[in-house]
């Protein structure tokens, strides 16, 4: 008794036109990104664990360490500063306000300058952080 065995095709997937649309996605999500350039401020943000990046494109209120205070990088004095707010919010109707104080600046300016935009009539306050890194042990 003679058996015969068939020989298997073996099965190809050509994966060359995948891989050529992934290279294409790839280059268009490269080219369309857009990236938030940072002001040139020196601050160090306080740290959180938990910290979610948000793109905004909103107002943004910075406090350096010498407790100047900055309205879209213009220096506001703290008494100019809600009359300024809200004619912000009269023009353009922001949605949040973005708050960027460096950690070494007193609780109480922060909390006053917090005050001062929900006197404006804003009310999504971002606070901005840092991500915590874990540290390697």
């Amino acid at each position: 008794m003679h058996l015969a065995f068939k020989s298997r095709k073996k099965l190809l997937l050509n994966i060359t036109s995948l891989i050529d649309v992934l290279f294409i996605l790839l280059i268009f999500f490269m080219v369309t990104s857009t990236f938030q350039q940072q002001p040139g401020m020196k601050l160090e943000l306080p740290e959180a664990k938990t910290s979610t990046i948000e793109k905004t494109q909103n107002i943004t209120i910075f406090i350096d360490v010498q407790q100047q205070i900055f309205l879209n990088d213009k220096p506001y004095a703290v008494d100019r500063l809600e009359n300024k707010l809200r004619q912000l919010v009269a023009k353009s109707h922001p949605s949040a306000l973005v708050l960027k104080a460096d950690k070494s600046v007193p609780h109480g300016l922060v909390v006053e300058v917090m005050d001062l935009v929900r006197q404006a009539g804003i009310k999504k306050l971002i606070i901005a952080t840092e991500v915590k890194l874990p540290e390697n042990k």
